[in-house]
């Protein structure tokens, strides 16, 4: 029985397949200062304080009346700590703290940000009991609104860096 022969190599160049490729160009937005890093922190911080600010007002004879976030009940509160929760997140993310990858830190803040929108629409919308002579909403009750809403929307704009 004869062997069979080795066939030869081929002659052509594979030098193209050694080469690495050319890096990818870095977006300056994907840092932690791009636009989503800043509106996090930058929203975190207002929606946080906005448990302090003014939700609803009235007035009565000669008396003006205004009630803050944090003494709307439950929900206000629980909007303060979502905010404190938004900043602990950034601040833990710059001591080197990461989320396992299976719970990408984007996906927490969106979720946070869309929790903080409900709470805040759900005072918007139904004054508490005790409150009924101050029915009047003050801007306190928006600027927490804007602040959920931007919390969500940072979120979005962090995931879309993270692509």
């Amino acid at each position: 029985m004869q062997t069979p022969e080795p066939h030869p190599t081929p002659e052509y160049e594979d030098d193209w397949l050694d080469e690495e490729p050319p890096p990818r160009p870095a977006r300056p937005v994907a840092q932690f200062w791009g636009w989503g890093g800043t509106l996090t922190w930058a929203a975190g911080l207002v929606l946080a304080l906005s448990a302090f600010m003014g939700w609803y007002s009235g007035g009565g004879e000669g008396v003006t009346v205004a009630v803050i976030g944090w003494h709307t009940g439950a929900l206000g509160k629980l909007v303060f700590f979502i905010g404190l929760a938004v900043l602990a997140l950034i601040l833990l993310r710059q001591t080197g703290f990461e989320l396992p990858a299976a719970v990408p830190e984007s996906l927490v803040v969106i979720a946070l940000g869309a929790l903080a929108t409900i709470f805040v629409l759900i005072r918007l919308i139904d004054v508490p009991d005790e409150f009924v002579g101050t029915s009047g909403r003050g801007i306190g009750i928006f600027i927490a609104l804007v602040a959920a809403l931007l919390v969500t929307i940072a979120g979005l704009l962090r995931a879309s860096e993270e692509l």
